[in-house]
């Protein structure tokens, strides 16, 4: 969540605090590894939830089925209320490298506590991570989306999940278009990461960083996701 754009309370209550140094490089050992389809695929439904301290750990397993492809991840939640960036971008890259630290990635995206500026930023620390030039950065200025946006969309989440590489998204979640938990008296500005679709529901699995209301690994219809990037874009 980019703090510049939200009170500093509802900055806050998303992380679930600010936490101290030694706290935020806490390693806590991670659980089983979650099912994503243990409760379906359908638009809102929680895989993982409660596990809200800032800097938690989760090792999210993949799977892969007739019509839906997950990814495995070392999710983390953000360790601070403006660090959403670098948590979806460490996210990401843990589907194909040993991720580097929340603080680490802040550094590379040049965060501050007004946030990751651009989607642009997260591209290029993505490809030098993993050093490739897979990502690119695709802009949805549209808002709506035209078809032609929301096609491209889809099709960079079904081809970039199928090559075991998830999606980073800034998307901007006004009052009544929000995922799961948000705080629905504001617009949020954030980054999150999507880790798997479903075609036959037509749902796409997000790993969010900011942990809303204890909302950390959910199902999203992909037609909400498209209204949700616009005007800012993603990485993929």
């Amino acid at each position: 969540m980019r703090k510049r754009l939200v009170s500093a309370a509802i900055a806050v209550a998303a992380a679930g605090a600010l936490v101290t140094p030694a706290a935020a490089h806490a390693q806590p050992p991670y659980p089983q590894s979650v099912s994503v389809l243990g409760h379906g695929s359908k638009a809102g439904t929680a895989v993982v939830s409660g596990q809200n301290e800032p800097g938690t750990r989760l090792s999210v397993g993949g799977a892969h089925t007739a019509s839906a492809h997950t990814l495995p991840v070392d999710y983390q939640v953000q360790e601070t209320g403006y660090w959403c960036g670098p948590a979806a971008t460490r996210i990401a890259l843990s589907a194909r490298v040993a991720a580097p630290s929340q603080g680490a990635l802040a550094a590379q995206l040049g965060t501050t506590e007004a946030g990751t500026d651009h989607i642009s930023q997260v591209t290029g620390v993505l490809n030098a991570n993993l050093g490739t030039g897979w990502y690119e950065t695709k802009e949805m200025p549209n808002d709506p989306p035209t078809q032609a946006q929301k096609d491209l969309l889809w099709n960079d989440i079904v081809g970039d999940i199928d090559n075991n590489y998830p999606l980073v998204a800034n998307i901007v979640a006004p009052p009544g278009n929000q995922p799961p938990g948000y705080p629905s008296d504001q617009t949020i500005y954030h980054y999150f990461t999507v880790i798997g679709y479903d075609d036959a529901n037509r749902t796409v699995l997000i790993a969010d960083p900011a942990s809303f209301s204890g909302n950390q690994i959910y199902w999203l219809s992909f037609d909400q996701l498209a209204t949700l990037i616009p005007p800012k874009g993603y990485a993929a």
